[in-house]
């Protein structure tokens, strides 16, 4: 790729640099393909995204060079920041208290997930510090790519909102556990020469905090804006999407987490503001190219990974134990928590898919260590690629055997037998 477009780079302007014109025409591309797969296969249009990026990643596209930095970190930063916000403001607290397995149902399924993982990892013979990050990473669902699935396929129904529910709640404590580990990982020279308590956790309650500060700030401005301006007006929504980028930009400037900052956010705004609502309607393009040019950049980012046989095996095994953790533990954890033990089966399979959130944990582990961050990278990124896509097309098959979603017969729907509704 470098080869044949380095011949143009005598034609671009200063203004418009290299870069600019590849990221312009991979998005066109990715457009592109994004709605032939969904005309034609019905599957969500992120696999088209996904493929057009992991084939640009490949042929050695060289817009997103890993490890993320500068501009292309905070896009990816900002484009999760977006779809978290609003994940955590379809949360309501107060549904919690009516229902509180459902808590349970999804502490078990974080727990199992991360033993499951964690042993099979062990199985490999994978050193313990690796082990246990990528078990944590394994439990952050992807609450993005489940979206677009739900709107691709006009789903809506209970196994619909059980999942994003529990992917939403999945991808919380990864980002606190992650974070604390990563916290723990940058400093544990120090810890092994003066080992204490406030060393061990300051770094970890710094993050929080500031997470949490960022977080509260932005809900409350966004509800005192809600009580002046109109949730339709297109000027609402560039204030929303402007204070969600601020937010993402303090929250990382100053050591908290961005994603962290914008779930926590969501949340608060969900009981400030406990009426029902929505994003603008003006919001939903800006929204899309963002949510685009995130799963484009995670799966360019991920195809530059080792693809060798013994990678191969490691990210099979984890797949498999993720896969096995999550249904276990939503099976569990599914009695008295208002659904049919079917419903809780294919609400597991529609956790699978992984994307953007691990991506930026994984280059939170990067950044803590260097050497530990480089095996975690090889073993997570081509996991990531592979459950970005093949995630969704589980998540497909479930919304269509559940009975859930709304589009006519494609080719998915057909190839999942039919659909199996659920009173």
């Amino acid at each position: 790729m470098n080869e044949l477009l380095g011949f143009w780079t005598v034609w671009i302007k200063p203004s418009a640099e290299l870069p600019a014109v590849q990221w312009s025409i991979l998005l066109a591309l990715a457009a592109a393909a994004g709605l032939l797969v969904q005309r034609y296969t019905g599957l969500p249009k992120v696999i088209g995204y996904s493929l057009v990026g992991a084939l640009a990643g490949l042929a050695g596209f060289t817009g997103a060079v890993w490890p993320l930095q500068g501009t292309g970190l905070f896009l990816l930063e900002l484009g999760v920041a977006v779809v978290l916000f609003e994940a955590g403001g379809r949360i309501s607290l107060r549904w919690f208290r009516h229902n509180p397995m459902v808590l349970v149902q999804s502490l078990a399924e974080a727990a199992l997930t991360y033993g499951a993982v964690l042993w099979a990892m062990g199985l490999m013979e994978v050193r313990e510090p690796v082990a246990q990050s990528l078990a944590l990473l394994a439990m952050a669902a992807s609450p993005g790519v489940l979206a677009r699935v739900l709107i691709d396929t006009r789903a809506s129904g209970p196994v619909s909102e059980r999942a994003m529910v529990l992917s939403t709640l999945g991808t919380l404590y990864a980002l606190l556990l992650c974070t604390a580990s990563a916290g723990m990982m940058e400093r544990s020279a120090s810890l092994l020469a003066n080992p204490s308590m406030r060393d061990t956790f300051y770094p970890v309650l710094v993050v929080l905090g500031l997470s949490v500060v960022v977080g509260g700030g932005l809900a409350l401005v966004l509800r005192t804006a809600l009580r002046v301006m109109s949730p339709t007006s297109e000027n609402t929504a560039i204030l929303l999407l402007a204070l969600i980028a601020a937010g993402a930009a303090l929250a990382t400037h100053f050591g908290g987490s961005a994603p962290l900052a914008a779930l926590l956010g969501g949340i608060l705004l969900k009981q400030l503001n406990p009426r029902p609502w929505s994003w603008p309607r003006q919001m939903g393009t800006a929204s899309s190219m963002l949510t685009m040019l995130m799963f484009v950049l995670v799966s360019v980012v991920a195809a530059q990974a080792d693809w060798s046989r013994p990678v191969a095996g490691l990210v099979l095994a984890l797949v498999v134990a993720r896969m096995l953790g999550k249904i276990a533990g939503v099976s569990l954890g599914n009695a008295g928590s208002g659904a049919s033990w079917r419903q809780a089966l294919w609400v597991g399979f529609a956790m699978m898919p992984m994307s953007s959130v691990a991506l930026l944990l994984v280059s939170q582990y990067l950044s803590a260590s260097p050497v530990l961050g480089q095996r975690i990278a090889s073993i997570a990124l081509p996991t990531i690629l592979l459950m970005e896509v093949l995630g969704a097309v589980l998540a497909t098959v479930v919304i269509h055997r559940a009975g859930e979603s709304s589009k006519p017969q494609t080719l998915i729907s057909r190839i999942s037998k039919g659909p199996v509704h659920e009173s």
